[in-house]
């Protein structure tokens, strides 16, 4: 019962990762599409106990159904209607990149590659059309992955009817079982994985690599990277492939989840009926061995500093990194075992909380953290990662090793253990709350999450109260005694990243580890004594003024006696949740053009400067054992605030949104921290093509609108804690407020907690006319030319054709069909770059269309690819925007792209969520509740005419605009 996810992920405290995060270092998953996890499995079940609980007295989640066919395979199966109709499907197999030998070196995730490619049922290429025509997209509902430890298929079927789920599971069964891997099927993959493997390379991922080798020295997890070698890749047959899929892929290795709107019965047939039949020859191959960390011969026991390394990197910020190791053993997930585990995170919480005061003030690092993983079976490590605030790296070193020892001279205080545990609790009680609203695809992910580490799944109901029987254990010697051990390893080892040669050698480093530290007792945070009773009120509460129902769901817009405007929705569609929006001001329109790096800046630092007389570490206090948020964002014409809370903190949530309007607070030290984190993250832009365009395409796509663009060193350096209050000051006054509440909450009380917060604001300032209307530039004949740091190898393009803006008339229908066309042309780019030639992993397609604004949108292909495949991109952007424009597309094509988007959006509207995001701002535009109803005909019903009339009108050749990131010439 993995515990340590649900603390970890705790609502009330965001951790800001200013460096290089070591558990991003170690991941090393490689999805077919996107990043995800891994899982494996367990032993067979005895005497009754179902097979993922054996050894461990964890109630078992009675919603899950657990078995065993006769031939071994193992599934787990339950109901659940969240979202309606579908079916999320695991397929898990248990043989990762440390399953090959030094020749089969990403064998484990070609394979993964090449079982979509060509098996049983479905012909070569045939797997992406097949999905979508039955609903699924590329990437995200049908997926895969391959870890150091495993190989995942995914598949989230919507509309999940009994001939879609026979179909399915057949389809299925032949990539798991039955893959062909033929000459032609390697020699077209390889190249698609050597692309993946391009997108990869650069700076970040060497230092990942150097990373994993240091950590892992003398383990297989050193060098074992599921991507593979260019080599091994290359050497690939189809023969030596096979060899490596008859090895590993078996039925006594592979275990099946699947939960979804369906009887647990019926699926459970549906396995047994398209893998029962599955066979092979011989035994069970013993799984390798993953070694364990071991220390160099003479090494001080007492302070284990092993072998170091010093990493320089000129395009990334300084970051030391540094593991305490032991070895990765098998336990039994046990009651007592979880307890444990609660009171290591105790430990490490309480660690995390002072080193966060700490550089919230005048601290040496701008960011440090620790952290306790069990790593890939290889290792159990806790993990110390420190971004220094400036150039003196050892001094930030310094520091945070005084907070740990602080921590490992004293036990903490019974008032700090109370503060955290009363943040578990909330952490813990959430789950509860909210179960009924538990997607089958989290719950399917948590289940292979756990047969993966080897542990058992919970339901919510039995974690939060093994958590609350467990409180009596929470000592503060228990947890002196936890977080000494946490800090003792078989070996440390420490990595230094910086920019600049000649900083420090790995003497250095580990001298630094372990020249002594005084413990720095004045790291400790103080006890919670902040009550919101105690706080002032923002002003006179105000009346409600009116309140009528918008004619869709029972939502009603409300006007407050000073003007406020607000939307409610009270509904019980996810038991315990409440999403909160507050719109107000004018976005990125009223920010003057000579003060746009405090936009930015703004993202960062508004929140964390407080309320009033509260810094905030006061608002943290708090927040203790409460579900608030402080989130913000600046969109094109509104600024947001946002949050998730339930409904116990609905009304204080609300205050500190209200009172963050009316009683600001102006601390220097945020905007300094921000400041400097935006200087240490520029250069690190500059490591990869795609990270370059990430930074500046929002920029230029805006004719070069400087609101919109990564403010550089220089401009940073001329921002000051006195500039920012002069520029946000008057915004947080200006413009009219707007209040979203959907979810369960009780609409008496909603309505009483707005008239005494928001209801009090005072008057508001008018908005300035800006006449704001941004363009993408004029057409380019030439490439606009940007260059990055990177790999040699790598590039990036984009091409952009303009189209439109606005809600009015025809616009609206006319911007959901453009995100059919985007599709379509995305289908054509992803056969031509990927398919066709091998050079681009994943060439995207996307269509934007600012509906707050009269102009700005556009239609872009963007792709990372070799340098000299350029041409070869550009003239297969231009090719095909030309035949959209002078042919319409095939009955299929459009087929699928509508019905995925028809189920993406029924799958959607099932939760608070869509209709917020659709109806947001609606209080004032009550137009928006007639567009919500138009939005399922729109963007999932076209026409080839339709589609080929949009292409003629946009997609022009005299109106593109394009852009290349090349690599910097040496």
């Amino acid at each position: 019962m993995p515990f340590y996810r649900v603390i970890m992920r705790s609502p009330n405290r965001p951790v800001r990762r200013f460096g290089l995060v070591l558990s991003i270092l170690l991941a090393g998953t490689i999805p077919l599409q996107q990043a995800a996890v891994a899982a494996p499995p367990a032993k067979a079940a005895a005497g009754g106990t179902p097979w993922l609980y054996v050894g461990s007295d964890v109630p078992r989640d009675p919603a899950w159904v657990f078995g065993t066919l006769p031939n071994g395979v193992r599934y787990a199966v339950r109901h659940n209607g969240v979202p309606p109709e579908q079916v999320s499907i695991r397929v898990l197999v248990d043989a990762g990149s440390m399953y090959e030998t030094d020749a089969q070196r990403g064998y484990a995730h070609l394979i993964e590659h090449l079982s979509f490619r060509d098996s049983k049922y479905l012909k070569s290429g045939e797997a992406i059309p097949t999905w979508q025509r039955l609903g699924a997209t590329f990437g995200s509902d049908t997926n895969a992955e391959t870890s150091a430890t495993q190989t995942v298929y995914k598949l989230d079927l919507p509309d999940a009817t009994a001939p879609k789920l026979d179909e399915t599971f057949k389809l299925l069964s032949g990539m798991i079982t039955a893959p062909i891997f033929t000459p032609q099927g390697v020699k077209t993959e390889v190249p698609i994985v050597l692309a993946e493997m391009r997108e990869r390379i650069g700076p970040r991922a060497r230092v990942m690599d150097e990373t994993r080798s240091l950590f892992f020295a003398g383990q297989p997890l050193a060098s074992r990277s599921p991507i593979g070698t260019v080599d091994t890749l290359n050497a690939a047959t189809s023969e030596s492939v096979k060899a490596f899929h008859d090895k590993w892929y078996r039925p006594d290795n592979t275990v099946i989840v699947v939960a979804g709107d369906a009887d647990p019965q019926v699926l459970i047939g549906k396995i047994r009926q398209w893998f029962g039949d599955w066979k092979v020859a011989g035994k069970k191959p013993a799984q390798p061995d993953f070694g364990a960390p071991v220390a160099p011969p003479g090494t001080d026991p007492r302070n284990p500093v092993g072998e170091a390394k010093v990493l320089v990197e000129p395009d990334l910020p300084r970051v030391v990194n540094y593991a305490i190791l032991r070895p990765w053993k098998k336990v039994n997930d046990t009651i007592a075992y979880n307890q444990g585990l609660m009171i290591d995170r105790l430990g490490l919480a309480l660690i995390n909380r002072r080193l966060e005061t700490r550089a919230r003030g005048n601290a040496s690092f701008l960011a440090a953290s620790v952290e306790q993983q069990r790593i890939s079976r290889s290792a159990d490590a806790t993990l110390v990662t420190i971004t220094p605030l400036a150039d003196d790296w050892r001094s930030a070193v310094k520091d945070v090793r005084a907070v740990i020892a602080d921590a490992l001279a004293t036990p903490p205080s019974e008032e700090e253990i109370a503060r955290e545990v009363a943040e578990f609790d909330v952490a813990f009680k959430v789950p509860v709350e909210t179960q009924e609203t538990l997607a089958g695809s989290k719950v399917a992910d948590d289940l292979t999450d756990a047969v993966d580490i080897r542990e058992t799944v919970a339901n919510p109901d039995t974690v939060y109260g093994i958590f609350r029987k467990s409180i009596p254990l929470f000592t503060p010697q228990a947890v002196f005694q936890h977080t000494q051990a946490l800090f003792k390893g078989t070996v440390i080892r420490p990595v230094l990243i910086t920019p600049k040669a000649g900083d420090g050698t790995e003497e250095d480093l580990r001298a630094a580890l372990t020249a002594p530290v005084d413990a720095a007792s004045g790291s400790r945070v103080a006890a919670n004594t902040l009550k919101f009773a105690d706080l002032p009120p923002v002003g006179q509460p105000g009346t409600l003024k009116t309140a009528e129902a918008a004619g869709l769901l029972g939502i009603e817009r409300i006007e407050l006696s000073n003007g406020v405007k607000a939307l409610l929705w009270a509904n019980n569609a996810e038991p315990g949740r409440i999403i909160v929006r507050v719109r107000f001001g004018g976005g990125y329109a009223v920010i003057d053009p000579r003060d746009a790096v405090y936009g930015p800046l703004a993202e960062t630092a508004l929140m964390d400067a407080g309320i009033g007389s509260l810094s905030r570490d006061d608002l943290d206090r708090l927040a203790t054992g409460r579900k608030l948020s402080l989130d913000f964002d600046i969109d094109d014409t509104v600024f947001r605030m946002a949050a998730d809370t339930r409904p116990a903190d609905l009304e204080d949530q609300l205050y500190l949104f209200a009172a963050k309007l009316a009683q600001p607070r102006w601390d220097a030290n945020p905007v300094l921290r921000a400041r400097a984190a935006a200087q240490l993250g520029y250069e690190s832009s500059n490591t990869s093509p795609m990270s370059v365009l990430q930074r500046d395409l929002p920029w230029l796509l805006k004719d070069g609108d400087p609101r919109y663009a990564t403010p550089n060193p220089a401009e940073l350096q001329k921002a000051t804690p006195e500039g920012f209050r002069r520029v946000w000051e008057p915004l947080l006054r200006q413009g009219p407020v707007e209040v979203d509440l959907f979810g369960d909450f009780d609409r008496e009380k909603a309505i009483a907690a707005l008239e005494k917060t928001f209801g009090a604001l005072p008057a508001r300032d008018a908005l300035p006319e800006t006449g704001f209307a941004p363009h993408i530039p004029a057409h380019n004949a030439e490439p606009l030319v940007l260059t990055h740091h990177g790999d040699a190898t790598t590039a990036a393009a984009l091409v952009a054709w303009p189209t439109g803006g606005g809600r009015k008339g025809p616009a609206l229908r006319e911007s959901r069909q453009l995100d059919l066309l985007a599709q379509i042309f995305n289908i054509r780019l992803f056969d031509e770059m990927r398919e066709k030639i091998g050079a681009s992993y994943a060439p995207q397609v996307g269509s934007t269309w600012p509906l707050d604004l009269p102009s700005g949108g556009y239609i872009a292909a963007t792709v990372q690819l070799r340098p000299q495949d350029l041409p070869a991109f550009f003239a297969a952007a231009d090719k095909i925007a030309a035949d959209l424009a002078a042919n319409p597309p095939t009955a299929d094509e459009i087929a699928r792209v509508t019905e995925p988007m028809k189920q993406l959006i029924t799958r959607a509207s099932t939760g608070n969520g869509f209709y917020m995001y659709q109806l947001e701002g609606g209080a004032q535009e009550p137009g928006k509740f007639q567009e919500i109803r138009s939005i399922l005909s729109d963007s999932s019903t076209t026409t080839p005419e339709a589609m080929q009339a949009l292409a003629q009108r946009y997609l022009r050749a005299d109106r593109n605009w394009k852009v290349e990131v090349v690599p910097q010439p040496k």
